[in-house]
């Protein structure tokens, strides 16, 4: 289900939340069209966090690669990224009024990136909004291979380890049923995300000041940490 913004009528960071706990998000139809549409999705696509699967050769990656893995240091980087154009994909739904919206979340501490470096350089991340207990998961990115990927191990490993019930991919795509995505109902996805909002998860649970390694953040996603 979809519903059409007027293009003139500001969404602010209060309503982007309260929509966001009422089970609805926005997405443009492309980066040229300034009007924004609210969806609700009748199957909502999840990744149960105890159900999350890292692939054998994903945690190798994860534990030995090079690269660093951050938080919250460059949102317009990572969602400069998530709007490039892809292989299978000409055009964004990111438009300007998505980055305002999104950027005044994320100085308002409602959300978060993980960015994957090499070196100084930005290969891969992701964004997304914490509600409560929940994560909601926009959008991600790679220009190096698998940075995507561990950038979404990481990712988990906060969530798991900050008390989250709920990470809500919107959409379930082939890549993340790799990791244990499933479509649910509406009925059955409003349940959880009801009793994901009681009480406040912690994105900072693992370090926010440091780089979290690889092999911290496979310990925290199996429950070691």
């Amino acid at each position: 289900m979809a519903s059409r913004e007027n293009a003139f009528v500001e969404i602010t960071p209060d309503v982007l939340l309260k929509a966001y706990a009422c089970g609805i998000f926005p997405m443009a139809e492309s980066a040229d069209d300034p009007a924004l549409y609210w969806i609700e999705p009748p199957l909502r696509g999840i990744i149960p966090l105890e159900g999350f699967h890292v692939p054998a050769r994903l945690a190798r990656t994860v534990r030995t690669t090079p690269y660093t893995v951050r938080i919250d240091r460059d949102f317009d980087g990572v969602i400069d990224g998530c709007a490039e154009p892809k292989p299978d994909r000409g055009r964004t739904w990111i438009n300007a009024r998505i980055r305002r919206i999104y950027k005044s979340l994320f100085d308002e501490g409602h959300c978060h990136t993980v960015e994957v470096y090499d070196g100084d350089t930005l290969v891969g991340g992701l964004y997304g909004v914490s509600l409560g207990r929940a994560f909601f998961g926009e959008s991600m990115f790679h220009r190096a291979r698998d940075a995507s990927k561990i950038a979404l191990v990481h990712l988990v490993a906060r969530l798991k380890a900050g008390g989250y019930r709920l990470l809500d991919t919107q959409f379930v795509t082939e890549h993340l049923k790799t990791f244990g995505a499933v479509e649910v109902p509406k009925r059955r996805y409003h349940r959880l995300l009801e009793e994901a909002l009681i009480g406040e998860g912690d994105f900072a649970a693992l370090p926010a000041d440091r780089p979290v390694s690889g092999a911290e953040a496979l310990a925290a996603i199996e429950g070691d940490n």
